[in-house]
C-alpha cells in the first residue's frame, strides 16, 4: 500500500515538473512577443490606453525563466533516473549478454546492478557534500531569490530513489524473478512494425 501511494507521488511530481517548464517557456514566448511586437504597435497602445488592466503587463519581464527552467528540468532528469529504472525504460547494450546462458545472463545483471548501486552510494555522498558547502557558504540564487542549497538537494535525493529502485530490481532479481531493466527498442521496433503495418 505504501510502495503504491509512494509510486503515484513520483508520477505525479515528474508530471508537475514536465508541466511547470511547459507553462513556464510558454508563458515567457507569449511575453516576448507582446513586449516585443504588440505592445509597441498602435494596436498595443491603443488596447494598453482604453484598457487600464493591461498597462502593467509592459513591464513585467520573466528574467528569471530560464533559470527557473534549467532547474525543474534537473529536477525531472533526477526524479526521472529512478522512474526509468523503476519501468525498464533505461537504454544499454545487450546484445553480448544475450548470447550467454541464462544462470549467467542472471549473474551478470547482478553484477551490473551492484555496480549501480555503489555509483548511486559514491554519488549520493558526493551530492550531500556539495549541498552542505553551498548551504555554508549562503549562496543565491542567480535570478530566484531562494537559496541554492535548496535547488540542488535533488542530487542527494535522486541518487537515494535511484539506489532504492535499483535495490529492488536486485531483490526481485536474486528471489528469481524474469525482469527487463533495459528497455528494448528493436521489440518495441517490431511491435510497432507489426500494428502500424510496413512503412510505404
Amino acid at each position: 500500500m505504501l510502495n503504491r501511494i509512494f509510486d503515484h507521488l513520483e508520477e505525479g511530481i515528474i508530471a508537475f515538473l514536465l508541466a511547470s517548464m511547459t507553462l513556464v517557456t510558454f508563458t515567457q514566448v507569449v511575453l516576448r512577443y507582446l513586449n516585443s511586437t504588440l505592445w509597441p504597435s498602435p494596436s498595443g497602445q491603443f488596447l494598453l490606453e482604453n484598457l487600464p488592466f493591461l498597462q502593467p503587463f509592459p513591464t513585467f519581464h520573466m528574467v528569471w525563466a530560464l533559470e527557473l527552467t534549467t532547474y525543474l528540468f534537473a529536477w525531472l532528469v533526477l526524479f526521472g533516473m529512478s522512474f526509468g529504472v523503476k519501468v525498464g525504460a533505461h537504454i544499454g547494450i545487450d546484445a553480448f549478454t544475450r548470447l550467454l546462458p541464462q544462470p549467467w545472463q542472471q549473474r551478470l545483471a547482478v553484477l551490473a546492478l551492484l555496480t549501480c548501486l555503489l555509483y548511486s552510494v559514491l554519488l549520493f555522498i558526493g551530492g550531500t557534500q556539495y549541498v552542505y558547502k553551498i548551504y555554508q557558504a549562503g549562496w543565491l540564487s542567480e535570478d530566484l531569490p531562494i537559496p541554492q542549497w535548496t535547488i540542488y538537494l535533488i542530487l542527494p535525493i535522486g541518487f537515494l530513489l535511484l539506489f532504492w529502485r535499483l535495490s529492488q530490481a536486485l531483490f526481485k532479481l536474486l528471489q528469481g524473478h524474469t525482469m527487463q531493466l533495459l528497455a528494448d527498442e528493436a521489440q518495441d521496433t517490431l511491435k510497432n512494425h507489426q500494428i502500424t503495418g510496413p512503412l510505404s
